[in-house]
């Protein structure tokens, strides 16, 4: 048995060594361009899932959905995701897609998740996905306005939507 559990440990060592070798010779292909087996997106999300059903605090959202923190939310989140997660105009991004695993689109497809779990990601990010930490840049209060804003996404009062219209031009504003 001891010569059994040996060659175990062996046997990892030596796999674990090979992939670091493997690894720092250039083996592993980084590249963001190249899609992913389904095996590394099956394991990234069920990771990623696991992990934020760990780390996310059972908070509750203290900011209640009222038009003002909704429209918060809405400007906040032009101001810092839509590039990345899309917006009314524009939902469905090249510049989501080229990321890998690319970015949701949330005007195409709302948020799933748990308002807790929302804020745990938007506060702490996503590591190797380009996901950033928001919760050096954003405040409590106001990344509880941007999830008060994704959990009401598909149902934003006309103030809110008013975030999102381009405004006229500065010569047409000028000529009036």
């Amino acid at each position: 048995m001891r010569n059994f559990l040996l060659g175990v440990i062996f046997t990892l060592v030596v796999l674990l060594v090979a992939g670091y070798f493997g690894a720092m010779r250039g083996c592993v292909d980084f590249r963001a361009d190249q899609e992913s087996s389904s095996i590394e997106r099956h394991f990234a999300m069920a990771a990623m899932d696991a992990s934020t059903d760990r780390h996310a605090p059972d908070a509750r959202n203290p900011a209640p959905v009222t038009e003002e923190n909704i429209v918060a939310g809405a400007s906040l989140y032009l101001n810092h995701c839509g590039g990345c997660h899309g917006i009314p105009s524009n939902p469905d991004s090249q510049f989501a897609r080229s990321f890998s695993p690319p970015a949701p689109g949330f005007f195409k497809e709302a948020p799933d998740m748990p308002e807790n779990q929302n804020y745990y990601i938007i506060a702490h990010g996503i590591r190797w996905t380009g996901m950033p930490a928001w919760g050096k840049i954003l405040n409590e209060s106001q990344t509880w306005e941007v999830v008060t804003f994704l959990s009401n996404i598909e149902k934003l009062p006309p103030p809110a939507k008013r975030v999102f219209e381009i405004s006229a031009s500065p010569e047409k504003k000028s000529a009036k």
